[in-house]
């Protein structure tokens, strides 16, 4: 028995430390589970409320993208069509009548002070790009929509090239610098739909739902954790019966 036992510390102890992370994974699970229900209260609150002043340029420096994502504001300025561009972008699953391939339309306002703020007017489809010439004839315009921080790229994200007008992200301060924005404002602004659905740009289209599995992954280490007890309890338990059995063949 007591050999047994000894041949059980090395399989016991791995078996622990997995345990242990498996049960560190899924406590990590549900730490993630509460923040991003957090952020979907926060984000339906923000985007459903009553647009309110865009923060002046002296704030911008103090600005934190978890405090102001989808935030609903309203801003007024003149939109400059010879600075805008077009940010490639497949349109999955529209809110409005267009999709599919086509192009999210960054226009910049100027502000009444000369600062900029970069607007998102909204989608056009592939094939109607002359449509994001669409209301840059207006003058003065206020702009109600939601602020947003810079898109960030990943691996699988092409390289923009300014020279040859092929855009994939919405990153503000490189768009700023390719147009010679000055005084641009670190965020954008996703504008909200005009209440025309045949209108274009497609205003309207900010993505608000974020996936939430965070609870099955929980499950998932919690369970792999009561799984892997039981493989070493099975396991134990045949060790440890095997001397017994042995002994009483050994007295036949």
């Amino acid at each position: 028995m007591t050999h047994s036992l000894r041949a059980l510390i090395a399989p016991a102890a791995a078996t622990l430390a997995c345990v242990a992370i498996l049960i560190g994974l899924g406590e990590w699970q549900l730490r993630r589970l509460a923040w991003k229900e957090a952020l979907i209260a926060a984000v339906e609150a923000r985007s459903a409320a009553a647009p309110v002043d865009a923060p002046s340029e002296s704030e911008w420096r103090r600005l934190d993208p978890a405090d102001y994502e989808y935030r609903r504001i309203r801003l007024k300025g003149v939109f400059d069509g010879g600075k805008q561009i077009l940010v490639f972008r497949p349109l999955a699953e529209p809110r409005g009548r267009y999709g599919g391939p086509g192009y999210l339309v960054m226009t910049p306002l100027k502000l009444s002070d000369g600062a900029w703020v970069l607007v998102n007017r909204g989608f056009v489809p592939d094939g109607m790009k002359a449509a994001a010439a669409n209301g840059l004839d207006r003058g003065e315009t206020t702009v109600v929509g939601l602020m947003r921080a810079s898109e960030s790229r990943n691996w699988f994200t092409p390289a923009d090239d300014s020279a040859s007008g092929q855009w994939y992200t919405r990153d503000v301060a490189t768009i700023a610098q390719a147009e010679q924005l000055t005084r641009t404002a670190p965020f954008f602004v996703d504008a909200d739909a005009s209440g025309d659905p045949a209108a274009l740009p497609e205003g309207g289209e900010t993505i608000l739902a974020f996936p939430n599995n965070h609870l099955s992954y929980a499950l998932t280490w919690f369970g792999m954790a009561a799984a892997l007890i039981g493989v070493f309890a099975a396991y134990a338990t045949s060790q440890l019966r095997a001397p017994a059995d042995g002994d009483g063949d050994g007295g036949r």
